[in-house]
């Protein structure tokens, strides 16, 4: 009976050893496949433009992330700009769509997006440095595609000041290694305790590295939100006053 349990022992141990090892190596194929570690590395910053499909109005919008963790998102409707998302190395704030005016998030929801300072340009590319577990799942068929299913457990996040589980569920084409979609549970507002949908497609080169210029974001079982990739600037030069709170509205 001990004997038993020492190879049931050893077996488990095998298999999760397995287990990792293959997560590795669909990364790291996912790298090689996209341009390479040294090429993503290198890469300091990006700037995106696209347009958003809302209700059948296509709405134009410009992303910038940095590597230091700065990033923001300009929606030009109606004439106006409106910010969401800014980040300036301290504060996080957004335009209300309602009065236009620029609001700081609340310490929680700046301490979470703390967390994920450090994704940029992937997340998987420093997993291993930032602490993050990925474990792989199996196989599972998506929008009849083959595909390896990876579960990333990060850093908790507080949600009405308790720490609450963070794990996002990432599905790589188990041909060319390439994450088509991500899935994560919301754990506040309206959506609490739905699925998160995005959805990544008709991949490209640019700079040499290969990235999505397609995207759709929506609930699981839910319409989703399309936004196609016009342009891709690799290393942009950028005016840090984009970034800055307006102080004194």
């Amino acid at each position: 009976m001990k004997r038993k349990l020492i190879f049931s022992i050893i077996a488990m141990s095998f298999a999760v050893f397995v287990n990792a090892q293959t997560a590795d190596e669909i990364i790291a194929k996912y790298f090689e496949n996209t341009g390479g570690l040294a090429k993503w590395k290198a890469l300091e910053g990006m700037k995106m433009s696209a347009k958003v499909n809302q209700g059948g109005m296509e709405i134009p919008l410009e992303i910038v992330q940095l590597k230091d963790g700065r990033q923001a998102t300009q929606i030009t409707f109606q004439g106006k700009n409106i910010m969401q998302g800014v980040y300036d190395g301290k504060t996080l704030w957004s335009h209300n769509f309602m009065n236009m005016k620029a609001e700081k998030s609340d310490a929680e929801a700046t301490e979470n997006f703390k967390l994920d300072i450090g994704e940029f340009p992937d997340p998987f590319l420093t997993y291993k440095e930032r602490g993050l577990k990925v474990e792989l799942l199996g196989k599972e068929t998506i929008d009849g595609t083959e595909t390896f299913k990876l579960k990333v457990t990060k850093k908790p996040i507080k949600v009405d000041g308790k720490e609450t589980e963070n794990v996002v569920f990432y599905y790589f084409d188990a041909e060319n290694f390439v994450p088509l979609m991500s899935e994560s549970e919301i754990k506040s507002g309206p959506g609490k305790g739905q699925v998160s949908q995005n959805k990544m497609s008709d991949y490209q080169e640019v700079g040499g590295l290969m990235v999505p210029f397609s995207m759709a974001q929506g609930v699981k079982g839910g319409p989703s939100q399309p936004l196609t990739i016009k342009n891709i600037e690799l290393n942009p030069k950028v005016d840090a006053k984009m970034f800055a709170y307006p102080e004194g509205q």
